[in-house]
């Protein structure tokens, strides 16, 4: 029984291994690996919340309106809503300062920012933490001033927009159209020069 136990206990070691390492490998993080698999068996069995499917533009047809953002604390910006964003294009992207895939990604969104705020792009960085310490809003003012991200951050400590949007890992990333459409989505890093495409696509379109 007790040479049992022991097998038991260091499966379940390296199972706990397993998430760790996949979780930090991919950025999503250790939860973020459980919350993907759920949700992929939730999609198999036709129950997925995922709104858009990841890299592809979607048509103004067939894209789902944005859901609006929770209540948070908002740093760099007063509070902001995806209504008076009507007529810019609008990067949303889920991160936590405490994901290094997260900041990998952030050279590429802040020189978005710069290269296309004034030609009609606003972006939005959601934080959804994965640890304690990242929910605090002065670890996150520090950490946003640290990182010299000057765009618009909001706080979403209990994941009501996390799961408004169908988030399965950070980073993830959607582009909205000037009517507040999802068209773009990626998840983790990469695709830079695809989302900066997407991006210059949707600011040229008409309202």
């Amino acid at each position: 029984m007790h040479r049992q136990n022991v097998l038991v206990l260091g499966l379940l070691v390296l199972m706990l291994m397993a998430v760790l390492t996949a979780g930090y490998t991919t950025g999503r993080g250790p939860i973020g690996v459980l919350s993907y698999g759920v949700t992929r068996l939730r999609s198999i069995s036709g129950g997925s919340s995922q709104l858009v499917s990841s890299d592809d533009l979607v048509s103004e047809s067939k894209s789902p309106s944005a859901p609006e953002f929770a209540p948070g604390t908002w740093i760099n910006s007063e509070p902001m809503t995806l209504k008076s964003m009507r007529g810019r294009v609008v990067l949303v992207e889920f991160w936590t300062f405490g994901c290094y895939n997260c900041r990998n990604t952030l050279p590429s969104v802040e020189e978005w920012d710069t290269r296309y705020r004034e030609k009609g792009l606003t972006i939005v960085g959601v934080h959804s933490p994965e640890f304690d310490d990242e929910k605090k809003p002065e670890n996150v003012r520090r950490e946003v001033a640290s990182l010299g991200i000057h765009y618009p951050v909001v706080t979403d400590n209990d994941y009501a927009t996390w799961r408004a949007y169908g988030v399965e890992a950070w980073p993830t990333v959607f582009v909205l159209d000037k009517s507040g459409r999802i068209r773009w989505t990626h998840v983790g890093e990469g695709a830079y020069d695809d989302t900066e495409q997407v991006i210059e696509k949707l600011l040229a379109e008409d309202n």
